[in-house]
């Protein structure tokens, strides 16, 4: 008669007689009948048979784990020390890759040790706005800044669970079938070919035989949220578009490991409801949202209450239904209707079309909507959890409109946004997952700082490398000591010049942040306008952001705190503000672009709101002066600070895209390491392609 012990008595079993020895570094492992230790692990069976082979065979083990639930946690725990007596055998570090791909804005991640190595969009290297395919050109880039080989990858980690994603996906289909047919042969055959076998592909691609753990999408948001923070504690949202079935979800981080409480589910999703009205005004779904929350001040919400009403059955708590008559996305191949379009008073605004006011105010209309559903879920989980902490992640929390009025309105004292909340972060969440939950390493934070590092975690270029291409391609330059950079850069932008300004380690996740930055004077009215349409090519109406110095940030905003990632919107000062005309005051939609509002006109958006970005002298060091010397020598600690790209391309990577978005636009200056090239002294682009037909437009 064979015994079973319970999960509790293996789990001690495993953790007093394996674990815990090789903590201590005491445990070797040896192979069965000899005493020589293995240069390579064995397989786990191999080791839990030569530790209680009285009892199980190899491959009785091997079947137990796929039986039951001990079987399970013991092999689990068994993988656990296999990879840390690895770490002991090779003396290396662990070695964590987290991977998010195959729907949009695919990444990689690496982390060592815990420590977040490295991580980027897959955009950023093929030039692909929201690249979705697998990221092989950001997983090389992570492996190189790691200083590995995909041999001395530990584990990979991959945000979501593809075969529960495909379940969601099948059963929607049978569930409105025979309609969205032309939807199910467009999506079903990559979903059979390759996205269920991911775990196959993975190991074809990066050569790999190791552990690949799978976190549900949300979990991945979560980890993204909490782990990097720098609360020991805290409460968690994540909203998004969907993931396997979660649409929303919330819980608690503590120590080193997140647990979801409650979630929304497929199709009810307020990232789709927005998406839904991105894609009605006429914007990009998965990419123009936030031009409806930049178009939302222009309009007024004459369109709140229907959609309450109509489109959305909304609870105290925050969670909700949507009326699914009126969308389309669940089986077709567009986000709403000829009912939504009846609702809302005619069809869908045609891309690149003239905005009108009734766009406007749908933008605003949806937007309360989003703000008011995001307020009551924090206040909800607020009294469910009783944390001070909140954390946030998903598409949604690039909301930077909704995510200051939960930190002004809301119940919570201090809140943390991952940078890259969208699916590109899942990638550092599944990496963070594995580290902390998977292998329950400890975690300390200190309630001050997170391990974001800046969210600079994209490559850098040197000045060997930036003056090798320059000198290569006889591009003209002046070489400036690190000491008279900032001086010389805030002379030329109050002289309003707009400048590329190209520095260390490129940004991780949407937002621009001083690395990969074009930037201006905020002081000039003319200075929104020049840059929206003759440096970015995009819509007149779209704001451009402040970077502060954190110091002065509440002498101009009334903000008292830190966004180091552009992730909050706060009021532009009272005192700053300028006193409007009766006729100004009467301008209406569009028209109130041209009214000066503040002292800072060209980063103070219609309704006086701005979205900052605080600097301190930690993190970018160069940035930070610079905007310290513009302060000294003209009494202004702001600058207007943009992506580095133009409509429809990613934010530039290299030296040489820097250079080629410099030249096909009307920027004055580029300042690339220590290297500062004039516009007047550059000869023109040989070949050069039209950019608009490169890139998509967004």
């Amino acid at each position: 008669m064979v015994f079973y012990p319970t999960v509790k008595d293996w789990s001690s079993y495993v953790s007093s007689r394996i674990l815990i020895p090789v903590f201590r570094g005491s445990f070797t492992i040896q192979v069965p009948g000899s005493h020589r230790l293995m240069p390579t692990p064995p397989a786990p069976s191999t080791i839990i048979c030569s530790i209680v082979s009285p009892v199980f065979s190899p491959r009785t083990v091997h079947n137990l784990s796929r039986r039951n639930s001990f079987g399970r946690v013991f092999m689990k725990q068994c993988e656990m020390l296999l990879l840390l007596a690895k770490k002991s055998f090779n003396k290396h570090s662990m070695n964590i890759l987290g991977i998010s791909a195959f729907y949009h804005d695919s990444a990689a991640c690496l982390i060592q040790d815990g420590k977040i190595k490295a991580a980027a969009q897959e955009e950023r290297f093929t030039r692909k706005k929201q690249d979705s395919s697998f990221p092989i050109n950001a997983i090389n880039y992570c492996l190189d800044a790691g200083g590995i080989t995909g041999k001395e990858i530990d584990i990979v980690a991959f945000y979501e669970k593809p075969f529960i994603k495909f379940e969601r996906i099948l059963e929607t289909y049978l569930a409105y079938a025979p309609v969205g047919i032309k939807s199910f042969i467009k999506a079903i055959p990559l979903w059979i070919k390759q996205k269920l076998w991911m775990k196959e592909f993975i190991r074809k691609e990066l050569d790999f035989n190791g552990k690949i753990v799978f976190p549900e999408h949300h979990y991945s948001h979560a980890a993204s949220a909490f782990f990097p923070s720098p609360f020991q504690e805290a409460a968690f949202l994540t909203v998004d578009g969907v993931g396997e079935w979660t649409t929303t979800s919330y819980g608690v981080g503590k120590d080193n490991e997140v647990n979801i409480l409650s979630e929304i589910h497929f199709p009810h999703s307020l990232g789709l409801l927005y998406s839904a009205f991105t894609y009605y005004t006429g914007f990009k779904v998965n990419s123009g949202e936030y031009k409806v929350m930049g178009l939302a001040p222009y309009g007024e919400p004459r369109y709140k209450d229907v959609i309450l009403s109509e489109l959305m059955d909304l609870k105290e708590n925050g969670s909700f239904w949507l009326n699914m008559e009126y969308f389309n996305y669940c089986a077709g191949l567009t986000m709403t209707n000829k009912k939504f379009d009846g609702l809302f008073g005619g069809p869908r605004r045609k891309p690149e079309s003239t905005l009108e006011q009734r766009h406007m105010d749908l933008a605003r209309s949806v937007q309360e909507v989003t703000e008011e559903v995001m307020l009551r879920m924090s206040r909800h989980i607020h009294r469910e959890t009783g944390h001070k902490n909140l954390c946030l992640a998903g598409g949604v929390a690039l909301n930077c409109v909704a995510n200051g009025k939960i930190l002004t309105e809301g119940p919570f004292e201090n809140i943390w946004i991952q940078p890259a909340a969208g699916d590109s972060g899942g990638a550092l969440g599944a990496a963070m997952f594995a580290w902390y939950q998977y292998l329950e390493n400890p975690r300390v934070a200190d309630d001050r700082k997170d391990s974001q590092q800046g969210t600079y975690l994209g490559p850098a270029f040197e000045n060997d490398y930036i003056s090798g291409y320059l000198e290569k391609q006889d591009i003209p330059y002046t070489l400036l000591e690190d000491n008279d950079i900032p001086e010389k850069i805030a002379t030329l932008i109050a002289e309003e010049n707009v400048i590329g300004w190209f520095h260390g380690r490129m940004e991780f996740g949407p937002r621009a942040l001083g690395s990969r930055s074009i930037i201006g004077d905020p002081r000039s009215p003319k200075m929104q306008e020049l840059m929206n349409l003759k440096i970015k090519f995009r819509e007149s109406f779209r704001p451009f952001a402040p970077s502060v110095l954190k110091e002065r940030a509440s002498d101009f905003f009334e903000f008292d705190g830190e966004s180091p990632y552009m992730l909050l919107v706060a009021p532009v000062k009272k005192e700053i503000r300028r006193q409007m005309t009766d006729k100004e005051k009467r301008l209406f939609g569009i028209e109130q672009l041209n009214a000066v509002r503040s002292s800072i006109p060209a980063v103070t958006h219609v309704d006086y709101s701005a979205r900052i970005q605080t600097v301190d002298g930690e993190t970018h060091p160069l940035y930070y002066r610079m905007i310290k010397k513009f302060d000294e020598k003209y009494g202004c600690p702001v600058v207007i600070n943009t992506s580095f790209n133009v409509r429809g391309e990613p934010i530039v990577c290299s030296p040489e895209d820097a250079y080629l978005c410099f030249m096909r636009t009307n920027m004055d200056y580029l300042i690339m390491g220590n290297f500062l090239l004039d516009k007047k002294k550059q000869n023109p682009l040989k070949d050069d392609t039209d950019w608009r037909k490169e890139f998509e437009l967004d």
